[in-house]
């Protein structure tokens, strides 16, 4: 599985005052508001933090270097072996051919592998009435849910894009959510290449089941 990295967020400071912090990208080190900073927040070339502004970031060091304790991510569903991808592209290749898309001219194919092995298709239907019409995700999970299954390992998604990977839309990865966040999702083109991220990586920071069980 392909992961994206951000950048290291190496941030050196002042290296004539003593001063070097690794840290997060996005973390902040020094308002911008700072009447000593420009707008990039940075001091000009060669100048010395204030007593008080050199205080503060021997603090933000010493945060730095506190060791933290991160909560385990959950565990993800194991990854599909070439085959299973394979296999699972062709059958949604196989249910792109079956799409209702009169209007959009656009249609896309989905395969659904359920964690005991087995694997529902569906494709995009449309409507006249536009906003009753159903992605290829959303059909394949209803099936798979009106057979009786709620855990799922993987989905192909394949269109007619030859350029781009072909990826779900806002609703589809919340429905996709529902049940988990740890199981893949492969994004073809049109030649069955792929790229695959997980439910989490497509939607993070995202509202489940599992909020509702949250305390008021």
């Amino acid at each position: 599985m392909r992961r994206r990295r951000k950048g290291s967020g190496r941030v050196e400071l002042w290296p004539q005052a003593g001063l070097l912090l690794v840290a997060p990208a996005s973390t902040l080190l020094v308002p911008n508001s700072h009447p000593q900073l420009d707008s990039h927040s940075c001091l000009p070339a060669g100048s010395l933090p204030t007593a008080d502004l050199r205080e503060e970031f021997l603090k933000v060091k010493a945060m730095a270097q506190v060791p933290v304790n991160l909560d385990l991510c959950p565990s993800t569903w194991e990854p599909l072996e070439p085959a299973q991808i394979q296999k699972l592209i062709s059958r949604s290749q196989e249910a792109k051919k079956f799409a209702y898309c009169p209007y959009s001219n656009f249609p896309v194919g989905a395969a659904l592998l359920t964690q005991d092995g087995k694997i529902y298709s569906g494709c995009n239907i449309e409507n006249a009435a536009y906003p009753l019409g159903i992605c290829a995700e959303r059909t394949a999970i209803q099936k798979a849910i009106s057979e009786g299954h709620k855990e799922f390992r993987a989905i192909a998604i394949t269109s007619n894009l030859k350029n781009d990977f072909i990826a779900p839309c806002g609703a589809c990865r919340q429905v996709m959510r529902e049940f988990g966040k740890h199981w893949y999702v492969y994004m073809t083109k049109a030649d069955g290449t792929y790229d695959v991220s997980t439910v989490h990586e497509l939607l993070p920071r995202s509202f489940g089941p599992d909020d509702l069980k949250k305390s008021k």
